[in-house]
Parts: C-alpha cells; structure tokens; sequence
C-alpha cells in the first residue's frame, strides 16, 4: 500500500473560465451544472439497475442544492444524529443511518428521522432491536469483508483490526436474527473492479444468508461520475444481484455527487524563502484541506506549469505542518495573486474547522451555463467563538 492518496482531480473544465476575483478569498465555488452532470449520471445507474441510490451526507452536504439531488437521487445516507436529521429536513427520500455506535439518548431520534438503521456490531443490533422494531424502520448490520482494496491503510475498513463492521468469518445465522439487510463499504475513490472483487470474496460466504434478507447495501467509495468508470459492468453486476437472489440492492456514492464539481480558491500574502520559495496563503491545509495532512495527498492545483517557478504552499496558521505542498507556476509569483485547487467540493467543505481562529472560506454556487454566481455563505467570528465555551 501507498503511505500518499492520489488524487483523482479531473480537468479543470468550466472552472478554466472562471475569473477567480469574482469571489472573496478564500472561498469555495461548486458549479451546479457539474452537479447535476454527476447526479443524471448516478440516476441512470439507478434507472437500468433497480439500485437505491442514495447520496452520502458526510462527504457533501451542501444543503442548498438539495432540490437538485432530490430530483435525481432517491434520499441520503448520514453517519449519525445530525446527518440523518439534515437528509429528513432538507433533502427527503429515503434516509439509510449507520454509524460506528449508537447512544441510548440518540437513538429514539435517529429513528424517527430514519427508514434504515445499520448497526456495526451484533451487540449494538442486540442493545436496541425492540426499539427499531417498534419503531417499523428496517435493521442493517455493517459487516467487514475482510478483503483488502484500500490504498491507504487508515482509509481501509477492511485493514487488520478495523473497528468498522462485523468480520465476515464470524457471521452467525444467530447474529443475523431481526437483520433486514446487509451493508459493506470497503472502496474509496475506486472503479467497479474492486467492487466486483470484494463480491466474489464475500459470496461464499453470504449465500447461505442472502434468502433471508430483503436487501445488500454497497456503501460509498464508488467513483461512478468519472469517466473512465464502467458503468455499464456496475449495471450488470447489480441486475444480476437483484434477479438471481431476489434482493434490492443500495448504493451510496458521496464524492461520486461533487466531483470535480468544485474548486477552492486562495491568495498569495507572502513569499519569504528559506531554502527554496515559500509562499504563504490564506488556505490553510489543516483548515480548509485536512485531508491533505490525514491522507495524506497532495491537492491538484488549476493550471499548474510542467516546468518554471516551485514554491512551497502554506498555510496561515503557526502549525509548523500547516504545508499544502510543492507547486509550480510558469511566472514569479505575486502578492495577492489568486489561484485555485481542483476537485474541493467534496470532502474538505465538511471538513473545515476554526483551529487558531483561521476564518472559513466563503461556499459560493456558479452555473458555468448562465454564468451566475450566488454567495451562498460567508462566515465570521461568531462561527469561530460559538464553537468555543
């Protein structure tokens, strides 16, 4: 395995267009066409294959176009109390809740505001299953396949030890008792061919299961909208589910819905060295980009130059790793000069945090059709003190 994610940034697209000064810094802009690109996309998967497809709140949750993933997609999955609620609230549809373990004084909530409730233990299924019942919302069990496609250990819930589902090898006809269905989620930014893969390790042992369950859930990972994903074998794959076993099957792509459907734009506000060029901007990594520190991964940036001038992009905060990466430009850089990192819809929005008082970017929706640009949010200090005490 790689100790570095790669990332799966496309072309810059429409964004190449877009006049970065039209926007305050820094300030994520998502481009509601290439939403909607991704989403007809993930609802034709659903059309030809019977799937349920659900967006995945925790990797984009832009709230603001929920209309539109409404009118494509058929609800969401949330990781918790706060999650379910959003998809129950703003986006409708079916809501599917798994989270790693549930709380005594969450769960009546959590049930009301969910149709599926997926547990990650046996015991936790065990500790509240008359609760569900009574509650007529469907019972999952997250179970681990213990088959590796991971790039990334840390990302992998399959790695040695995981917390995440229930080892496959000790799946019991008594641990399925009261389960309606199954949930795995194993990939993450992958095609279908891992899928199929971790199918075809776990089938020998789920047969004997599969005619007692109305349902297999996929989890996320799935990156559908890119384009070198086969779509059509994911079709297949899902069609020949449903018919040979008589089971409905769910999908829950999250960076599937935003990608490349956003970008995250910056400024130069100082250009010391110390070695080499440095440049410090008003990003920061563990800010606004986190994952580029817990990956880790090195973001790609718009346009950037085969070959020219190499600077070292930081952050603003006094973390000593607050460090974006190396970046080259084919001029000198220059105070207050803008630049953008691609594919930052998903993910490091939800991410974002206040650490050092670091303001959060401004979120921005653009139509790269009409060209119009709405300031959807813009934060200051009471979102940095009214998480404090």
């Amino acid at each position: 395995m790689s100790d570095m994610m790669t990332t799966q940034a496309g072309d810059a697209g429409a964004f190449r267009n877009f006049d970065l000064s039209r926007v305050p810094s820094p300030c994520f802009v998502v481009d509601e066409k290439a939403v909607e690109r991704n989403l007809t996309i993930l609802a034709d998967i659903g059309t030809r294959s019977g799937a349920h497809v659900l967006s995945a709140l925790k990797a984009f949750s832009m709230f603001s176009l929920a209309p539109l993933v409404r009118q494509h997609l058929g609800g969401t999955c949330a990781s918790g109390i706060f999650e379910a609620r959003l998809g129950r609230e703003e986006y409708g549809g079916e809501v599917a809740t798994f989270c790693a373990g549930y709380k005594d004084a969450d769960i009546d909530e959590i049930l009301s505001l969910s149709d599926h409730i997926i547990f990650n233990s046996p015991a936790q299924k065990e500790r509240f299953l008359a609760k569900v019942r009574n509650a007529g919302v469907q019972v999952g069990l997250r179970i681990n396949p213990e088959h590796s496609e991971g790039e990334i250990p840390k990302y992998d819930p399959c790695a040695p030890c995981s917390r995440l589902g229930t080892p496959i090898s000790q799946l019991t006809t008594d641990e399925l008792t009261g389960v309606d269905g199954l949930h795995m989620h194993t990939l993450c930014e992958q095609g279908f061919a891992p899928l199929q893969r971790t199918w075809e390790a776990v089938l020998p042992r789920l047969k004997p299961f599969l005619g007692q369950l109305k349902w297999l859930n996929f989890g996320g990972g799935h990156h559908i909208t890119r384009d070198d994903y086969d779509r059509d074998g994911l079709v297949a794959f899902i069609r020949d589910i449903r018919e040979t076993y008589g089971i409905e099957v769910y999908l829950e792509p999250g960076e599937a819905v935003a990608l490349d459907a956003g970008i995250l734009v910056g400024e130069i506000l100082d250009l010391p060295t110390n070695g080499m060029n440095l440049a410090i901007t008003d990003i920061s990594a563990t800010c606004h980009m986190p994952d580029v520190i817990e990956a880790p991964y090195r973001p790609a940036l718009m346009d950037e130059a085969e070959a020219g001038h190499t600077y070292r992009l930081g952050g603003p905060s006094c973390l000593a790793g607050d460090v974006i990466g190396d970046y080259t430009w084919d001029q000198p850089l220059e105070i207050g000069q803008r630049f953008a990192f691609l594919d930052q819809a998903h993910y490091s929005m939800v991410k974002t945090n206040t650490f050092n008082g670091v303001p959060l970017p401004t979120i921005a929706l653009w139509n790269s059709e009409t060209d119009e640009l709405k300031i959807i949010k813009q934060f200051g200090y009471d979102d940095f003190k009214d998480r404090l005490s």
